[in-house]
């Protein structure tokens, strides 16, 4: 079985947010929010010695995601393939996973409602296609394969030629999304990217334990609801005496 996994080669880009646009486009992302980005680190140090990096990022489609854990509706999930995705039919936009997400990388759509984030492009590559941010790159910075798989290119990148997740202290949640470049750039964006500590909220853990007992309550009212229609069927109206 496949697991989708992408690297991105930070000497590569060069910050033209051809990625950023293209995401916007194929998915209809509303003005003002955005499935990826492409942020500059630093620079930092002191003159003339100063440090930056590009920061292009996405939703790192996690092996233990913190956004699972948090969900009260079930609507995120991951597949088969390594994916973190959201069925937004049943998100309820309650924000908790946005708030879960170290990454900053998911959203409430402002018209729907609900929670919109990078899905690796799913349809297009179950299609036979490669993601939208990965097809437009003119620096060719973003290769995305099959993990598992040993021809492939990101199997290489990360297995052979050192490619490493964006982890940090307490967020390491095993990221499907590697970044490789010169060694200087990559340390200072593992130091310094943006990253925020994982807010649990108790409340979605409450309402995953209680959502079933809820739907026993409702079964029950409504079976004692049609009993009592029924029986006043069967005994009928009491005749009104003039």
């Amino acid at each position: 079985m496949a697991r989708y996994a992408m690297v991105l080669n930070i000497d590569r880009c060069v910050d033209c947010k051809a990625c950023v646009i293209a995401c916007k486009a194929e998915w209809n992302v509303p003005e003002g929010y955005s499935r990826d980005w492409v942020k500059e680190i630093g620079p930092v140090g002191e003159f003339p010695n100063l440090k930056s990096a590009v920061y292009p990022g996405l939703c790192m489609h996690c092996e233990d995601p913190p956004c699972i854990k948090v969900c009260p509706s079930g609507a995120t999930y991951k597949d088969e393939k390594g994916r973190v995705l959201v069925d937004q039919e049943l998100c309820i936009g309650c924000g908790y996973c946005a708030d879960a997400c170290p990454y900053g990388a998911r959203y409430i759509h402002p018209d729907l409602g609900v929670v919109d984030k990078c899905t690796f492009c799913q349809p297009r590559v179950d299609a036979g296609l490669e993601p939208a941010c990965v097809e437009t790159c003119i620096a060719e910075a973003r290769i995305f394969g099959d993990l598992d798989d040993p021809d492939s290119e990101v199997y290489r990148l990360v297995y052979k030629e050192g490619a490493v997740p964006l982890h940090r202290g307490e967020v390491n949640y095993g990221a499907s999304v590697f970044y490789m470049g010169e060694k200087e750039q990559v340390e200072l964006l593992l130091e310094k990217a943006p990253l925020r500590k994982t807010r649990f909220s108790t409340a979605g853990t409450v309402w995953r334990i209680f959502r079933p007992l809820l739907g026993v309550a409702a079964g029950l009212s409504f079976l004692g609801v049609t009993v009592a229609a029924i029986y006043q069927l069967i005994k009928g109206e009491p005749k009104i005496e003039e």
